[in-house]
């Protein structure tokens, strides 16, 4: 049995625990989910180490229109960086504003 969240709640992202690996998009029944991103190199080797990258979190939206609230982007995420939220999903007047942008831009 799935433990479940609070019924129609809404999912947020945890930025920093997310690689961008792209597992709660590919697992998303009805594909809501959308990510961008970037590698950069891991900096601070040791002398010696191979050239190693890591992916970079450009954009992470959850398109609230096609989203069924069903949590298996939640329950899928390797890096624990999608959770339920209690407070329900706001009302909107026009569909593109269902979609919700989830990476902070720095300043």
């Amino acid at each position: 049995m799935i433990a479940r969240g609070p019924s129609h709640g809404w999912i947020r992202l945890i930025e920093p625990a997310c690689t961008s690996c792209m597992i709660c998009a590919r697992e998303c029944p009805t594909w809501c989910i959308s990510i961008d991103s970037h590698t950069e190199p891991v900096e601070g080797l040791p002398s010696g180490a191979r050239d190693r990258t890591q992916n970079v979190l450009d954009r992470f939206a959850i398109d609230w229109s096609l989203c069924m609230y069903c949590g298996i982007c939640i329950e899928e995420c390797p890096f624990d960086a999608l959770e339920w939220v209690s407070e329900p999903t706001q009302p909107t007047s026009t569909s593109s504003a269902l979609v919700e942008e989830m990476v902070t831009r720095p300043s």
